[in-house]
């Protein structure tokens, strides 16, 4: 697949190094040094400061967008009008409504957006996922996830820090991750409870934010984001009638990743204890790229997708509008 690449900075070169054998065609950047970088992993001559020199080009297939959130939706817009697949980081969106006309626009034009929810493809959440689906822990009771990160200095000045750059602060960044992946198990939910707050940093959007959401069926998924966690943390942990699985870790400053799975005996006590870890370097973004190209293959949607992005950007804002934060940006 012809590929073309729309932001090149940290994420950018991630989904570079990501794309297998399948070509890069450009490299679009506001900044051409960084373009160009992302370039020559992939032995890509082309590279470009204009966006549309991407989408007008008609030997490209698949654009993948990883810019700022306050042109995410802009573009992924216009590439879906220029009848280009997608893929999208998360979270796809400053807010719900600029998802609208994206995914009205990918039904009309027959084209398929995928978000960047690349936490789904890690391979302790992939297991546990398997281990969920074959009943290894019974009906699901509820989810408690944490996840959460320090700040450096100048934290509060970097781009994340400003609403009509951002959307938002930690629940728009972290928490849409968490969100996602509770979906992903429990099914649909909706907002229980939820509130976000600035603790520490100096700036007008969230450090913190805690929410509670509920299934059709009462399974409660309970989260936490941070960026005042000081160390960097992941824990994801499922409760079921007969067991738990509990996720932490995704490699380099969060800790090796490992699935833990508590069995629980019929007279109960002590459960059964089985640790698998998963040392080696992070694969996510690679069985990411490669499930969406699969789906654009046989002409299915893909697996966290434009509606699901919708689904956990309707959370955040009314969360957000809950707590006191301006959404309308």
């Amino acid at each position: 697949m012809r590929i073309g690449i729309i932001g090149c900075g940290a994420i950018g070169r991630k989904r570079a190094l990501a794309l297998g054998n399948h070509e890069l065609v450009i490299a679009v950047d506001t900044s051409l040094e960084r373009a160009r970088e992302v370039a020559q992993l992939k032995e890509c001559s082309f590279v470009s400061a204009n966006y549309e020199d991407a989408l007008n080009n008609d030997d490209i297939e698949l654009i993948i967008v990883s810019t700022t959130n306050d042109f995410l939706a802009k573009i992924t817009l216009d590439a879906v009008m220029a009848r280009k697949h997608v893929l999208v980081e998360k979270p796809a969106g400053r807010y719900p409504e600029e998802l609208i006309q994206i995914i009205e626009s990918a039904k009309r034009n027959n084209v398929f957006v995928k978000v960047g929810f690349n936490h789904r493809y890690h391979p302790a959440l992939l297991k546990a996922k398997q281990m969920v689906d074959s009943q290894a822990i019974g009906p699901l009771m509820f989810i408690r996830g944490r996840y959460g990160h320090g700040g450096r200095l100048g934290y509060e000045k970097e781009w994340r820090a400003i609403p009509k750059k951002s959307g938002g602060g930690e629940l728009i960044d972290q928490g849409v991750h968490l969100i996602d992946l509770s979906r992903w198990f429990l099914g649909e939910l909706k907002l229980e409870k939820g509130f976000a707050h600035t603790y520490y940093w100096d700036m007008p959007v969230d450090d913190n934010a805690f929410l509670m959401l509920k299934s059709p069926n009462e399974t409660i998924a309970w989260l936490h984001v941070s960026c005042t966690e000081w160390k960097n943390l992941f824990s994801f942990e499922i409760y079921g009638e007969t067991g738990k699985l509990h996720i932490e870790g995704l490699g380099g400053s969060y800790g090796v990743e490992q699935l833990s799975y508590y069995k629980m005996h019929p007279k109960m006590g002590p459960p059964e204890t089985t640790i698998w870890e998963f040392p080696f370097t992070d694969i996510s973004w690679n069985l990411e790229m490669d499930e969406f190209i699969r789906s654009i293959e046989m002409k299915r949607e893909p697996e966290g997708n434009i509606d699901d992005a919708k689904k956990a950007l309707d959370i955040v804002k009314t969360v957000y509008e809950q707590s006191g934060f301006n959404v309308n940006l």
